[in-house]
């Protein structure tokens, strides 16, 4: 890897855990861009005195797909790739290292942190039926068959995947992105990372089961209509009929 390397966060209403995870992937001594997504808590005032950070914002909350797409479009101006680690503290941040080791010579893929031992680490039954879930769609949809879709620790080349035309803007956005890699014959590898869940309270997500399940439903939808009714190249990246389909 011969350009800048930066490390993305998108952030919502993590509290001050997003702290701890900001002050671990500084130590990877590279470039962090914390988006804050609306929050109303105060886990932005816990990272804004730590050197080396820059914060986005976003008035009001848009999703985390629209906060990875922020952070990504800013990482462009000055590096070639990015990592992006949810806020939340269930990645180790310096696993990202797995994640550039795994890059292939004179390749450019889209790297997946596999998320290992998420039985052992108690992972919530949604987190793990979703991973399956996610897999298979994604690849029905014509997207990659990879072990974890749904893994936000990933290592992005830019400005390729800015240039796939990713319409989700929420969790969506995760998946989606791996089935328009697959169409535009982009190749993706995976990496093992570490993974940890607090239990209880301790634990933040902002999944929301039923009404996320609805917006996988949809997003999938779309994508399978898509790769059955549209000739690849029509859909391929830039090709405004992909973006203007529903």
């Amino acid at each position: 890897m011969n350009k800048q390397v930066v490390i993305v966060i998108p952030l919502y209403n993590h509290g001050e855990r997003v702290a701890d995870v900001v002050r671990k992937a500084l130590t990877l001594k590279l470039p962090v861009i914390v988006v804050d997504d609306g929050s109303t808590d105060n886990g932005v005032q816990s990272i804004q005195q730590l050197e080396g950070v820059r914060i986005l914002r976003h008035a009001v909350n848009q999703g985390k797909g629209a906060a990875i797409l922020t952070g990504l479009t800013e990482a462009a101006k000055t590096a070639d790739w990015a990592i992006t680690l949810d806020a939340d503290g269930q990645h180790y941040p310096e696993d990202a290292a797995s994640l550039i080791q795994a890059l292939p010579p004179d390749r450019r893929p889209i790297i997946i942190g596999c998320r290992q031992g998420m039985r052992r680490e108690k992972a919530p039954w949604t987190s793990r039926f979703g991973r399956g879930f996610s897999n298979f769609w994604v690849w029905i949809s014509g997207g990659p068959a990879v072990a974890d879709s749904q893994s936000g620790f990933r290592l992005y080349p830019l400005p390729e995947v800015l240039g796939l035309g990713v319409r989700s803007r929420r969790f969506q956005f995760e998946v989606e992105v791996l089935v328009k890699a697959g169409w535009a014959r982009m190749e993706v590898c995976e990496a093992p990372v570490r993974v940890a869940y607090q239990s209880g309270k301790q634990r933040i997500s902002h999944f929301r089961p039923f009404v996320d399940f609805i917006r996988n439903f949809k997003t999938f939808s779309r994508l399978i209509v898509l790769r059955l009714f549209v000739p690849r190249f029509l859909r391929s990246p830039g090709k405004a009929l992909t973006e203007q389909m529903h």
